[in-house]
């Protein structure tokens, strides 16, 4: 990515994002410090709620100030990228994120079922501005988000018995899988590639692997419409989960991702979001994941 893109990234990150990228984005265009490490985790913060969870659309296509799954798994990836910044090796940021990830447990089992699987959203999504893809706002558990969630939780250092309950749901679900969209196998790969069973791991790996060119919401090469790629999968180059997908795939949505940029600085959607906020906060999700992506495979 050259200066001057990502000068121009930064710029649209500072004049339209919230502050939540805005502090990320510090970690990965800026200096990475401790300081901004927990200033990321206090961003997180002002979206809690009484009840242990996050809502007042964190996750910005769900405007619902009720906490919903959809916002935990949403906080749960910008701790992963604390984590996974020069400053998440900090012994006293890898606390604050350990207490941070432990306190959102309760609320997660108090919302679960009793097969320890979370839904993405809870109907009172549906009280509010939201996507259409939200719809009523009445989903099964699934894999999406408890996978993902499951993950993120216990590499961010927290513990719990639910976690436990949760990760058996996600084995037997994992073993009876048969429909499977883009969304459901990224959880699932992250999971996977953590999971205790390695060899239980490797096979089912291989075989959701072999399954994603033909995936529904997943671009292997770049495409039409909404989807998910693999720089979704695995942005930056030392991810294992790289080793999935082919070289020249990764190459070709690199390519496509930095002829995208506008002439703003900043990326468009590829879906409809629920209103003006949506869309600017949107924005800045997506501008800011663009610009990591580039500048750490440059």
């Amino acid at each position: 990515m050259s200066t001057s893109a990502l000068d121009r990234a930064h710029d649209f990150l500072v004049t339209h994002a919230r502050l939540l990228e805005r502090r990320l984005a510090e970690l990965w265009l800026g200096k990475s410090a401790p300081a901004t490490a927990f200033a990321v985790l206090d961003a997180l913060a002002a979206y809690r709620n009484p009840d242990g969870g996050l809502g007042h659309a964190l996750e910005p296509d769900a405007r619902a100030p009720e906490s919903q799954p959809l916002a935990v798994d949403f906080a749960l990836e910008a701790v992963e990228q604390v984590l996974d910044s020069p400053a998440g090796a900090d012994p006293v940021v890898r606390d604050r994120v350990a207490g941070f990830a432990e306190s959102l447990v309760p609320y997660l089992e108090s919302v679960a079922a009793p097969s320890g699987g979370l839904p993405i959203v809870l109907p009172s999504v549906a009280r509010y501005p939201r996507a259409a893809h939200w719809g009523d706002g009445r989903f099964p558990p699934g894999l999406n988000p408890t996978a993902g969630i499951v993950t993120r939780l216990r590499r961010a250092g927290a513990k719990g018995a639910w976690l436990d309950t949760a990760d058996e749901f996600c084995r037997a679900e994992i073993d009876r899988l048969t429909g499977l969209d883009g969304h459901s196998a990224l959880n699932v790969l992250h999971f996977l590639a953590h999971a205790p069973d390695r060899d239980w791991a490797a096979r089912q790996r291989a075989e959701i692997a072999g399954r994603l060119a033909g995936l529904p919401h997943f671009h292997l090469y770049p495409g039409e419409g909404y989807g998910l790629t693999p720089l979704d999968l695995a942005p930056l180059p030392d991810d294992p989960l790289r080793e999935l997908v082919p070289a020249d795939a990764v190459t070709a949505h690199l390519t496509a991702l930095a002829a995208a940029q506008q002439p703003d600085g900043g990326w468009p959607l590829s879906w409809e979001p629920p209103g003006p906020a949506s869309l600017l906060e949107w924005r800045g999700v997506v501008t800011l994941k663009a610009a990591r992506a580039l500048g750490a495979n440059a």
